[in-house]
């Protein structure tokens, strides 16, 4: 599943990384070519794009749901509603950011096949690394470019 964060400074800037780190056991540091080690999905995806208009890709990665489910999200795993608290957010190197649900991508609840892109139109993403994509969105706002950083994050007050 990629490198520990303790194990990754022998690769440090080689290739593109994003960093997984928050409420999982199992924290890393992942390039393009770990993400070839989860079972790849194809997508043909059509978004809205504010400055270029309509855009029709087709993008292939495993999905975000199988990447973070390797780093043992810190829920419990026999309480389904505990996942419900669980929230993700990615960071792209451009500066953009978008945040999940849990239930958006657990096959429980909305099961939305949401990729972590390894290849855009047939073109590997090696050098500009992951592109999160969201099929089901009109709007291409979520879809970030060259992820850096994802964190999942359980823990937040209690309401009254």
């Amino acid at each position: 599943m990629g490198q520990s964060l303790e194990a990754a400074a022998t690769t440090a800037g080689q290739v593109p990384e994003l960093t997984l780190t928050g409420d999982v056991a199992r924290p890393a540091r992942l390039t393009v070519p770990d993400l070839l080690g989860w079972p790849q999905y194809e997508s043909d995806v059509s978004f809205e794009c504010a400055t270029s208009g309509v855009q029709h890709h087709r993008f292939t990665g495993p999905l975000l749901h199988d990447v973070l489910m390797a780093a043992g999200p810190r829920f419990a795993p026999a309480r389904r509603k505990d996942r419900l608290r669980f929230l993700i957010a990615v960071s792209g190197a451009d500066g953009h950011h978008a945040l999940l649900s849990w239930a958006e991508i657990d096959p429980d609840f909305g099961q939305a096949l949401v990729l972590l892109a390894v290849t855009a139109d047939g073109n590997p993403l090696d050098r500009a690394g992951p592109q999160l994509v969201l099929p089901q969105d009109r709007c291409g706002g979520r879809h970030i470019s060259g992820i850096n950083a994802l964190r999942v994050d359980g823990g937040y007050p209690r309401w009254e």
